[in-house]
């Protein structure tokens, strides 16, 4: 094992343990995205709603991978909390003068995120099962490496934000609040933007999410060759690619 990949395990098993060590924080995490899950989902299926495949099916196949997108938009979109108490406690700034490489300190924590929103990925799954969710093994895998790959790079903007925010952290709260609603509601996470108006779809364009929805709800239905999943794809390797470059910029530069 290099000392690179030593200090990236070093910084995973830091950030982790508190994570084992209080696993109902995972649940507590989870509680939206599971009130939306039982309670809209159950309502949306009650109605006929849309379907998750062409000319219609279980609005099951739609809604959950909307649900999966929702948890890691307001999961890895906050991540960066952590660091900034961290920052403004002073336990951040320990670490940086450490010999740990700073690099490795950016992968370690994205590493657990991905981990996080992997297993709170899999947990909604197994639960949406029981009401009506059909399990397509490829397409969940396939739709699970995007959702996390996109997921890593927004944990790693959120550092970048909360390295920016330091020592005061009003603008991590300000900017996340901002971004929020509108990445959510612009993505057609809860109903489909098909029936808005031409403005509300035209700036659903711009919004990266909405086509991370959409190759979602085509992977998880195992269309694999569904048109919505290049873009999709796409989208969360540029969020990916982009997150990483500049937090790893951001934490060398820190301190």
């Amino acid at each position: 094992m290099t000392t690179f990949h030593r200090d990236v395990w070093t910084v995973f098993v830091r950030e982790i343990t508190p994570v084992l060590r209080q696993p109902m924080t995972l649940l507590f995490n989870m509680v939206q995205p599971l009130l939306f899950l039982f309670v809209f989902g159950s309502l949306l299926a009650g109605t006929g709603g849309p379907g998750g495949a062409p000319g219609g099916g279980s609005p099951w196949q739609w809604f959950v991978p909307g649900i999966l997108v929702m948890m890691c938009l307001s999961g890895p979109l906050l991540a960066g909390w952590t660091m900034l108490t961290e920052l403004i406690g002073g336990a951040m700034e320990r670490m940086l003068v450490s010999p740990l490489n700073r690099t490795a300190i950016l992968v370690g924590r994205t590493l657990k995120e991905f981990a996080v929103l992997l297993a709170q990925a899999v947990l909604i799954i197994v639960m949406a099962v029981p009401l009506g969710f059909d399990l397509r093994p490829a397409g969940v895998l396939a739709g699970l490496l995007v959702l996390v790959l996109f997921g890593v790079g927004l944990g790693a903007l959120s550092y970048v934000l909360a390295i920016a925010s330091h020592p005061g952290g009003d603008l991590f709260w300000a900017v996340t609040q901002f971004l929020m609603f509108p990445l959510l509601l612009l993505s057609g996470v809860l109903l489909p933007l098909d029936a808005g108006p031409g403005w509300l779809r035209a700036a659903a364009t711009l919004n990266p999410v909405y086509y991370l929805v959409e190759a979602e709800r085509a992977l998880f239905d195992a269309r694999f060759a569904d048109p919505a999943v290049p873009p999709g794809l796409l989208a969360a390797a540029a969020v990916a690619a982009i997150g990483l470059i500049l937090g790893n910029r951001a934490i060398r530069r820190a301190i």
